[in-house]
């Protein structure tokens, strides 16, 4: 499927995920960094900190990366806001695109069987107009999703500097080059409230806007804009 979306030019592929919260302050992160003095970081994390949560979309074939952050709650709407953000600032130069295909874990706040993650990425595609195909992989193959290498070399490249404001944080993010294409960073200030609930009613409704593999029902969820 992700060959067949790469051959296709009217198809982008895009890896999708959150990485573990960065804990801002003086702390040091097991990195490196080159100066004829020593970087100075506390070896413990006692002391008040404000926390951060990235998001990140990395577009697969180009390596071109939009990493988003919240200091509120790992949540659904918190990814899909995130994604819209994404399109919007890249929709001018993917004018040609009519198709997503989005790679991902199937963690907690996106799986196949949150409501409120499929609700929001329905609304997306009727908003964008896009046909969008997710497709998860399954437990414990988080590796083979591109952009857990990104997190990887993002995490490298930021650990031998201290992240003591939530600026620092996002200029190395927007400082880090992946496959020779530099970072796209902003932050998310919305709150995201968690438990968002849903009635047998509505998950009935929207499962009428999905379209659901046969053979793996939970791992390959299609989904059509709404004919306006």
């Amino acid at each position: 499927m992700n060959a067949r979306a790469d051959a296709d030019p009217e198809t982008l592929r895009i890896s999708v995920d959150t990485k573990a919260t960065v804990h801002v302050g003086e702390y040091s992160r097991g990195g490196r960094s080159r100066g004829l003095k020593a970087v100075e970081a506390w070896d413990h994390d006692m002391r008040p900190k404000h926390k951060l949560v990235p998001g990140g979309i990395l577009e697969s074939v180009t390596g071109k990366a939009f990493v988003f952050f919240g200091s509120s709650n790992k949540t659904s709407d918190f990814l899909v806001d995130g994604i819209l953000l994404w399109w919007n600032e890249r929709k001018q130069d993917l004018s040609h695109i009519r198709h997503l295909v989005v790679n991902m874990d199937n963690g907690p706040e996106c799986s196949g069987r949150r409501s409120q993650f499929l609700l929001r990425m329905v609304q997306f595609a009727d908003r964008t107009g896009l046909a969008v195909r997710i497709v998860y992989y399954p437990p414990y193959h988080s590796k083979y999703n591109a952009i857990e290498r990104y997190w990887a070399g993002l995490e490298k490249s930021w650990n031998g500097y201290l992240l003591d404001t939530v600026n620092a944080v996002l200029n190395r993010a927007a400082n880090f080059l992946w496959k020779g294409v530099r970072t796209t960073a902003t932050l998310l200030e919305t709150v995201y409230e968690k438990g968002v609930k849903f009635s047998r009613k509505d998950r009935a409704v929207l499962e009428q806007r999905l379209q659901r593999s046969p053979k793996l029902p939970w791992w390959d969820i299609s989904i059509r804009s709404k004919t306006v």
